[in-house]
Formats: C-alpha cells, sequence, structure tokens
C-alpha cells in the first residue's frame, strides 16, 4: 500500500525555516512529509510560480491536489501534525487556530525577512518579481 506523498515547499537556506521544516513532522496516518528546496528547479516549483504564488511571502504544502499557502499552510501542518515532542505539541498549540496562524505567520515571515537580510541571503523571487530584494 502506497502512502500519500505530501510535500512541503520551503527555503532551505534560512535558517528558522530550515530548522521548523526539519522538526516537524506529520502522523504516520496521514501519509509521508517530504520537504522541498525551494531555491531548486522542481516540478513543484513550477506549478507554484505558474500560480502566481510567491515563495518568499509564504511556504506551501500540497496534499494531494491541494495547495495550502502561507498561514494556511502552518495551520494545515499543525492539524495534521504528530502530538509527540516537544516541539510538535508545541507546533500544534501555536497553529491549531486558523485565526492564530493568520496572526502569527506574518510576523515569522517578517522575522525569516530580517534574518535573511542579517545573513546576506537572496530571496527565492520565483516570480521574478522587481525590487524583491
Amino acid at each position: 500500500m502506497n502512502r500519500e506523498q505530501i510535500l512541503l515547499v520551503y527555503d532551505s537556506e534560512c535558517p528558522a525555516c530550515d530548522a521548523y521544516c526539519q522538526m516537524v513532522n506529520i502522523r504516520a496516518c496521514v501519509g509521508d512529509l517530504c520537504t522541498v528546496n525551494a531555491r531548486e528547479n522542481s516540478a513543484i516549483m513550477e506549478q507554484l510560480t505558474s500560480q502566481g504564488l510567491d515563495i518568499d511571502q509564504g511556504m506551501v504544502l500540497k496534499m494531494g491536489d491541494q495547495l495550502y499557502y502561507g498561514a494556511d499552510a502552518i495551520h494545515a501542518l499543525a492539524l495534521i501534525g504528530s502530538r509527540s515532542g516537544i516541539f510538535n505539541r508545541l507546533n500544534y498549540w501555536m497553529f491549531k487556530s486558523k485565526a492564530a496562524s493568520s496572526v502569527l505567520y506574518p510576523m515569522l515571515k517578517c522575522c525569516r525577512n530580517l534574518l535573511l537580510k542579517l545573513l546576506r541571503k537572496t530571496k527565492i523571487n520565483n516570480l521574478n518579481s522587481p525590487f524583491n530584494d
């Protein structure tokens, strides 16, 4: 029996994003979580770009044909997440509410942008937007 492959697309050059995506676990009954580096060319990145999703504005969770973007992605991860370990219990507690996710995610995104500037890392800019530095 093949388990569903669930994709989590994120910026692996952001230390905070990378740490989060390496630590988050989903329940075994949901499927297998596979992380995808948004800085590498891939079919999923082509799909996201063609749909106008700016990966610099939010991570993406793909479950089947459904895409969850930004705050919705972190909220969905909390709901399908494992409750084992302190990190995953904290993740569930913080992001189980759609309203809380909508408030907290922009703050996390702001921290990511500041961290990238401090580390002198460029944004991904998959939509080739001018002034996206």
